[in-house]
């Protein structure tokens, strides 16, 4: 049975573990790095492969985001295990609508 004093080491132990503002801006500059690549790929050549970075480059912040500005990384992983499972869905749901538009038909790597 949990007691109150429970709840509040709880909540204590998480406070410490919470990211200090130069984290903070360390993520935010590595996020707006990505963010720099991601409009790049719009200049570049790559043919189709910009859709395989892209994707690469949403899942990387997309973790970066719920683990950080949402505090999944210092929560329970039953809330990561959540969202990974949203995003994984999302991701099929992704892959469903090319196919049924036809996106993969053809040479489309090349």
């Amino acid at each position: 049975m949990s007691t109150a004093t429970d709840s509040v080491e709880t909540d204590a132990e998480h406070e410490t573990r919470h990211p200090s503002d130069l984290d903070y801006v360390k993520i935010a500059i590595l996020l707006g790095v990505i963010t720099a690549l991601e409009v790049a790929t719009y200049w570049l050549e790559l043919n189709n492969f910009v859709i395989v970075a892209l994707w690469g480059m949403m899942i990387v912040k997309f973790v970066i985001v719920i683990s950080y500005f949402m505090h999944l990384k210092y929560d329970s992983k039953i809330f990561r295990w959540l969202f990974l499972g949203g995003l994984f869905m999302a991701l099929a749901v992704y892959v469903v609508a090319f196919a049924a538009s036809g996106f993969f038909v053809g040479d489309w790597i090349g």
